[in-house]
């Protein structure tokens, strides 16, 4: 075989892998349930602090902040951020924001019209985080930048109430039926274009590019495919738009996971230069502070013994150095996952900071393998029915009709449905 034959194999194997490479990034998003995960685990960790931080939340970010609204405004002006609570100084004002990014939060975690609101969603978090910047720590930061990236991402899919509509709306069609009309998604993205359009013309976004183009692009994005849609000749153009969602769904997915692993490798390295670290010591002191011993006892238990503290201290390190390393190994990989999560749930629990950890936690789990979590998935649909029947006195399984698609209780979407993209998603 001549030298040319074997260089030709070879540039058509080559042009054979980077063809099914384009294929798999374009046809359909990937990941779409370690995105439902992070929707969930996101929008549910700062619903949960909303909640908590109610009684307090004049003294957080309201008129009552010792970070005075004249304050912020004139840190606003020279950093450029982004708040809706800016536009106005009245106490009602910030209190209709904060309703709003409360009850943004819930849909977003039940995966409602879910496109919406997480934009929604994303500017509740901005506005109030924004607004009192001094008053957040490392979760508060991880919060911030998983609501912009969420924006971007299809993380409806599975595990939504938009799914689970467009799975029936499928099952409609498959009996030769119509899908449901929808009102509310056209409803929600009008008043969403009527607050964005004085929003930019006044200068209300903030002193950046990037939020007023991403808002723009993702509301003329949903008005154009809500229009192609009722264009059965328009199939291209709508197979423009959902390869062009896949790429930014791809693209915010890789994104979140070198975020993750910067956060990780900054915070081991950092650790390492320190002399408490380097010598084992570093988590005795934490233990014994009262600010971060809300379990004095257990606290004790462990920073009564200098073994513990030492190996708890150096396999911290170790794990946060290794974890971006080990992504070229699944094995390993997941053995890190299980550790960060532990590590993470005894945060919570010994030094008290829950919604850090749990912050951390759902951007961890954008690496969980998805086996498990549709086998984790499953689990939770069958304690759902078993707890339906018990609530429905019969003692025997209520009987639910399967999805296209869904498996033993998942509620996957059929071909072409796309709650994450579409106008009413």
């Amino acid at each position: 075989m001549s030298a040319s034959t074997q260089a030709g194999g070879v540039v058509r194997r080559v042009d054979r892998s980077l063809a099914r490479a384009v294929q798999r990034v374009t046809a359909a998003p990937l990941g779409t349930y370690q995105s439902a995960v992070l929707r969930i685990g996101v929008s549910a960790t700062y619903l949960l602090f909303l909640l908590r931080e109610l009684p307090h939340r004049r003294e957080l970010y309201g008129p009552d902040s010792p970070w005075h609204w004249d304050m912020a405004r004139q840190l606003i002006s020279d950093n450029e951020a982004f708040t809706v609570l800016m536009w106005s100084d009245s106490a009602l004002w910030f209190e209709v924001v904060y309703a709003v990014t409360l009850v943004s939060a819930g849909l977003l975690m039940v995966g409602w019209r879910t496109r919406a609101t997480s934009v929604v969603f994303m500017a509740g978090v901005l506005s109030l985080q924004n607004r009192s910047i001094f008053m957040g720590d490392g979760g508060d930061n991880v919060i911030h930048l998983m609501a912009i990236y969420l924006v971007l991402t299809r993380c409806a899919r599975v595990w939504s109430l938009d799914a689970r509509r467009e799975a029936r709306n499928a099952v409609r069609v498959a009996e030769g039926g119509r899908p449901a009309p929808d009102r509310v998604g056209p409803a929600l993205w009008t008043v969403l274009g009527v607050v964005l359009l004085p929003a930019t013309l006044m200068g209300g976004l903030g002193g950046t590019w990037w939020l007023p183009v991403l808002l723009w692009i993702l509301w003329l994005g949903n008005g154009a495919w809500w229009a192609l849609n009722r264009l059965p000749s328009a199939r291209e153009p709508r197979l423009l738009l959902d390869v062009l969602a896949n790429l930014a769904h791809h693209a915010a997915l890789l994104v979140i996971m070198a975020e993750v692993c910067l956060i990780y490798a900054t915070a081991g390295w950092y650790k390492i230069q320190g002399s408490r670290w380097q010598d084992g010591t570093a988590l005795y002191y934490p233990l014994n502070l009262d600010y971060f011993t809300p379990w004095p006892g257990l606290s004790g238990v462990f920073a009564s013994s200098a073994l513990v503290v030492m190996a708890l201290t150096y396999l911290t390190v170790v794990v946060q150095v290794a974890f971006p390393f080990t992504l070229f190994n699944r094995k390993v990989k997941n053995v890190l996952l299980v550790l960060m999560i532990g590590e993470h749930a005894g945060i919570a629990v010994i030094l008290g900071l829950p919604f850090f950890s749990l912050a951390m936690i759902a951007a961890d789990a954008v690496f969980l393998p998805t086996v498990f979590l549709v086998w984790l998935g499953g689990r939770a649909t069958r304690g759902r029915r078993r707890l339906f029947s018990r609530a429905d006195g019969s003692g025997t399984r209520i009987p639910r009709p399967r999805r296209p698609g869904g498996g033993d209780g998942q509620e996957a979407l059929p071909p072409g449905a796309d709650p994450g993209h579409t106008l009413v998603g």
